[in-house]
């Protein structure tokens, strides 16, 4: 007879997964200055490995559900943490740049299945009426690694090297495939068929585009944070480590208040976290000279950076559930793809400002970009 795990340890499995898949996500923000260095990179090049990451994401969240539908969830997660390593040992030892780009596409593809699956795991390994709670302690795996795991990872690089940076964060996906191995259970509920229809009824939802323009506007900015820090700022190298430390912490307070005020009526409450940001980034473009102003609004944009996340997850359940039930697991897949199209198009428009206008401007066009997901919210409202 097979020992039953408990829900605890299988949670707690996902959550470790879920650091090493936060942890590489934005390592490159912090290790953008040594990738110019190493090879000879433009600013607007570096910056690729933040957009390319969120393209790979995009593309393989919902091109990974049709492929893995009907496949057992455990063998699934494991398959899933070996593309993870493989893609980040990749990265490691890349001789050129294109190959480093290569496999942060690899692990990307990881990531995009990843969050969808560890959520249906983590909804199903306990009663319904703790399936939220479950997800957010999965979740939790997230918000470590942006307090944590990222600025770590950063600081491996400047004492050993970037490459060193992406060889802790696959030992800690080894420590995850471990876990998932013998904490998942091996027997699990199949969603629903995912469908190439379900893709295309889920894309003519215009709240896809509210995600996307929304959680992106930050990434103009946000991609090219440690060049804004050092040489606008006036901070060094060491003292960047510490802000992205509390950089993260502002980002999990965020997230977990936002979590809550968007509970009940998400629309509303995500329509003033984009004005909250939108402000914040145009403040920033006048305290960006000032070495404690620059750094406070800075702390303040983490603050409202990814509040918004909850929120767009719960709305794009909720429509799916009101309009396409069968639909929901695509529609989650899909969302997350658009949270990583607004990476992508806000650190690719990041690129393109920095290349003609200069640094500085980047938080101007990233409000800009957050300013089009307000209109797009209120006429979400209006409908409703």
């Amino acid at each position: 007879m097979t020992k039953k795990i408990s829900p605890t340890l299988t949670l707690l499995a996902l959550a470790v997964s879920a650091f090493a898949i936060g942890s590489t996500e934005f390592i490159s923000v912090g290790l953008i200055p040594m990738l110019i260095q190493s090879f000879h990179v433009s600013l607007a090049q570096a910056g690729l490995t933040v957009s390319v990451y969120a393209l790979g994401i995009m593309v393989g969240a919902p091109l990974m559900t049709l492929l893995t539908g009907q496949m057992n969830r455990h063998t699934l997660m494991l398959m899933i943490m070996g593309l993870f390593i493989a893609g980040n040992l990749l990265a490691a030892l890349a001789p050129t740049f294109s190959i480093l780009l290569a496999g942060r596409v690899v692990a990307a593809l990881a990531h995009g299945i990843f969050m969808t699956v560890a959520s249906v795991i983590a909804a199903d390994v306990v009663a319904p009426a703790k399936r939220a709670s479950a997800i957010a302690v999965m979740f939790t795996g997230l918000t470590v690694a942006t307090v944590t795991g990222v600025p770590l990872g950063t600081m491996i690089g400047q004492l050993g090297g970037w490459r060193w940076s992406f060889i802790f964060i696959s030992v800690i996906g080894v420590i995850g495939l471990v876990a998932d191995y013998i904490l998942i259970p091996r027997q699990l509920p199949l969603p629903s068929r995912a469908t190439a229809k379900g893709i295309l009824r889920v894309l003519k939802t215009p709240q896809l585009l509210v995600t996307a323009l929304g959680y992106g506007g930050t990434f103009v900015a946000y991609t090219y944070l440690s060049p804004l820090l050092e040489t606008k700022m006036g901070w060094s190298a060491q003292a960047v480590v510490v802000i992205l430390v509390v950089y993260g912490a502002m980002v999990a307070l965020g997230n977990t208040l936002g979590g809550r005020w968007a509970n009940a009526h998400p629309l509303p409450a995500l329509l003033k976290m984009f004005v909250g940001l939108m402000v914040t980034l145009l403040v920033l473009t006048v305290t960006l000279h000032s070495q404690w102003l620059g750094l406070l609004t800075v702390l303040v944009m983490g603050f409202f950076a990814f509040m918004n996340v909850p929120g767009l997850q719960l709305y794009i359940v909720q429509v799916a559930e009101q309009q396409t039930p069968q639909d929901i697991t695509m529609a989650s897949a899909l969302n997350i793809s658009a949270f990583n199209v607004g990476i992508a198009l806000g650190s690719a428009i990041g690129g393109q400002v920095t290349s003609q206008f200069g640094l500085a401007w980047t938080p101007l066009f990233g409000a800009l970009m957050v300013g089009l997901s307000i209109v797009a919210t209120m006429g979400l409202i209006r409908l409703a």
